[in-house]
């Protein structure tokens, strides 16, 4: 059965979206076309912005975010930001040009009440039969969960800043 597939990447361990620029650069190495939608990284610079040019062919990379919302000084304007990258993300969806598309750091719009669930719900639910998207974040809500057909928490089991060692360039960043 070929079905698109609604994944999600949740949990307080490092990795999600790693995972999720992995599965990017798999459906881009069968002709895929993708895209990536980051909505709460700002303007900071780090290595998979400068990877997923090697991939412009076939993945779109969008920087929606104005960086951690949750130490805003204008949480009105975060959520104005945040409606307009949601309805960025609803288009590319249904537009028909995309076979994925990645919702990065989404959850945390929903956690921080910055879009309405029912909502998100329903066009996750009615998305196009084929379109796969990948939803990546924190604290995942049940609902969320409960329609997804995929859902990988990551979990911390041991990480080097309990040892002291800062991030580092190609790991953290």
């Amino acid at each position: 059965m070929k079905k698109g597939l609604l994944i999600v990447n949740t949990g307080d361990g490092k990795g999600k979206t790693t995972a999720a620029l992995g599965l990017s650069m798999r459906a881009a190495g069968h002709g895929l076309k993708v895209c990536f939608i980051q909505f709460i990284k700002g303007s900071w610079k780090y290595g998979e912005l400068e990877a997923v040019k090697k991939f412009a062919d076939t993945i779109d990379f969008h920087v929606m975010g104005k960086g951690f919302t949750w130490k805003s000084d204008d949480l009105e304007k975060d959520r104005a930001a945040a409606r307009d990258a949601w309805k960025f993300a609803q288009a590319a969806m249904t537009g028909g040009q995309y076979q994925m598309v990645v919702l990065d750091e989404f959850t945390y719009l929903l956690m921080y009440g910055m879009i309405d669930l029912p909502s998100v719900l329903e066009t996750l639910t009615n998305r196009p039969e084929g379109l796969h998207v990948v939803v990546t974040g924190r604290a995942a809500p049940p609902e969320l969960i409960e329609i997804a057909d995929l859902v990988t928490e990551m979990q911390p089991v041991k990480h080097p800043l309990q040892a002291g060692i800062k991030a580092q360039k190609g790991i953290e960043f």
